[in-house]
């Protein structure tokens, strides 16, 4: 396959995807906003339709690996594009996202991601963005679903390097629960900007939970080690070769 023809289709699926957004919102907007249960099925949908479309426009194949959590659990995840969150999405019952505030205003994004209940941050303001985090997510500390945090606070390109921030180490601490790393490969075959798609094998990989009760620091140093090492295998697996 030409390089002319695998943009030509990252295109035409990104065209698809973007404009099915909407679609898929608007024909469960009735449903998800007299059930909350709804909006996740809404959510679910969509990411189906996104990996099936992938897998067929643009020859990218996508693969869970590893135990998503069933239960409340904090999940602390490497991002290096959209398709991990699609990817998350689908393998989580009940997923919500730690999300930058500026998200809440995004056409049916914002909605339905209030709606599922994620928690918006002001990245600016750190300390205050950490103890308004918090804050909300303990006023929900009894939502059975999975909180998802990136680490890193953005997407980063593979081979790129960016700090853990201290903020996922609070949430763990405060909330006193399992934390499950997950690891991956996306941003070899889907970037963080452009329109290319590369073919291949995208995966997200859940890793074993981190119990409750590690000191901050201690906790972090294991979820970066844990995180970017397992990431980095899955990258040389799919053919990554970082040059330094």
């Amino acid at each position: 396959m030409t390089y002319a023809w695998q943009w030509l289709c990252s295109a035409l699926f990104v065209g698809q995807m973007y404009l099915a957004m909407p679609f898929f919102a608007l024909i469960y907007a009735p449903a998800a906003l007299a059930s909350r249960t709804w909006a996740f099925r809404a959510i679910h949908a969509y990411c189906r339709w996104v990996r099936w479309t992938a897998r067929w426009m643009i020859g990218l194949r996508s693969e869970i690996r590893g135990t998503p959590p069933e239960g409340a659990a904090l999940i602390a995840a490497k991002h290096q594009s959209f398709f991990d969150i699609i990817l998350i999405v689908s393998a989580c019952r009940r997923p919500r996202f730690i999300m930058k505030r500026s998200l809440k205003w995004a056409p049916a994004l914002g909605w339905y991601a209030m709606r599922i209940g994620c928690v918006p941050v002001d990245r600016g303001k750190r300390g205050q963005a950490i103890a308004g985090m918090v804050a909300q997510v303990l006023k929900e500390r009894d939502d059975p679903g999975q909180l998802i945090i990136y680490p890193q606070g953005t997407r980063v390109a593979p081979g790129a390097t960016r700090p853990y921030k201290i903020g996922t180490g609070v949430l763990y601490r405060e909330l006193g629960r399992p934390c499950v790393p997950a690891a991956t490969n996306v941003g070899v075959f889907w970037p963080r900007t452009g329109i290319y798609r590369k073919p291949g094998l995208a995966v997200v990989e859940f890793l074993a939970p981190v119990a409750p009760g590690l000191p901050v620091d201690d906790f972090m140093a294991d979820l970066e080690t844990s995180v970017e090492g397992v990431s980095n295998r899955l990258m040389q697996e799919a053919g990554f070769s970082h040059k330094g």
